[in-house]
């Protein structure tokens, strides 16, 4: 793709399916709870549907949020209206054999450890739960950490079967460790969040896809609960502006549907 900086060809990215790694869906039909004094406003399934409404989103991952505790009927409830290539996300609970079975069949495909906002007290459930989520049904950890706490947890997380890291780490400080990380194999960064980070989002994705191709995946991180500034198409094309076709591709499709669908198939949102 050529283009200057500034530029926005909107044909270039509505012909490239999306895959959104990373939004939450806030319905007070299911429970919600304040967390840390916030309370979320709503953010409905048809609000989402509304935000990305024109865009070519033909998948993505509804990601639980600290606020839903250990609930994972709001999720279950959205992945039966998106249906095809949407997947889940939740919180950690009690896990046996048969209801990771069951939750897989409807669309789980992994656990979020969130050190941000729930405290490192997760980091010990972490090994024992990422193996073995990993061993029935290869599902993948998700970790919404800071990059400057990625040292003292990079022993465990280079041990981690699959791992995916939301917001790009959030922090400059600790990004060479997430580079590291990035080169252990195992670790798919989420280019999301622009709004909550402390350092260029383009020049961090660049240095991770100069690592490896396959570890950028682009999410909207709608509604964007508690950041700075919430997201807005402009982060997309800032994206789009910045990458050749090739890599852009990479990042909004491909590059997630090998790590939660373990294919490239050319599904639609089914409304």
């Amino acid at each position: 793709m050529s283009c200057t900086k500034g530029q926005f060809l909107m044909p270039e990215i509505t012909s490239i399916p999306i895959f959104d790694a990373h939004f939450h869906i806030i319905d007070y039909r299911f429970p919600v709870y304040e967390n840390q004094g916030y309370m979320p406003p709503e953010f409905t399934l048809r609000d989402y549907l509304e935000k990305v409404k024109g865009w070519n989103v033909r998948g993505g991952a509804v990601v639980a949020g600290s606020f839903h505790k250990d609930d994972i009927s709001h999720i279950l409830s959205c992945l039966s209206v998106l249906g095809k290539n949407f997947v889940g996300v939740i919180n950690p609970i009690e896990l046996s054999q048969d209801l990771v079975e069951k939750l897989n069949a409807k669309g789980i495909r992994g656990v979020r450890f969130n050190l941000v906002r729930c405290g490192k007290e997760l980091v010990s459930r972490m090994e024992k739960t990422a193996l073995f989520i990993w061993e029935k049904a290869r599902w993948h950890i998700e970790l919404y950490v800071k990059n400057s706490d990625l040292k003292e947890l990079s022993g465990l997380v280079r041990s981690l079967p699959a791992v995916s890291i939301a917001h790009l780490g959030l922090t400059k400080d600790g990004f060479d460790e997430l580079l590291k990380l990035v080169e252990n194999g195992n670790v798919v960064v989420k280019a999301t969040g622009f709004g909550r980070l402390d350092f260029d989002p383009v020049w961090a994705i660049k240095e991770i896809l100069s690592v490896r191709e396959d570890a950028v995946v682009f999410g909207t991180d709608l509604p964007s609960t508690r950041a700075k500034r919430p997201f807005s198409w402009q982060d997309l094309r800032l994206i789009a502006n910045n990458l050749p076709q090739d890599l852009l591709k990479r990042v909004l499709w491909n590059n997630a549907c090998k790590f939660y669908l373990s294919a490239s198939p050319e599904g639609s949102v089914r409304l």
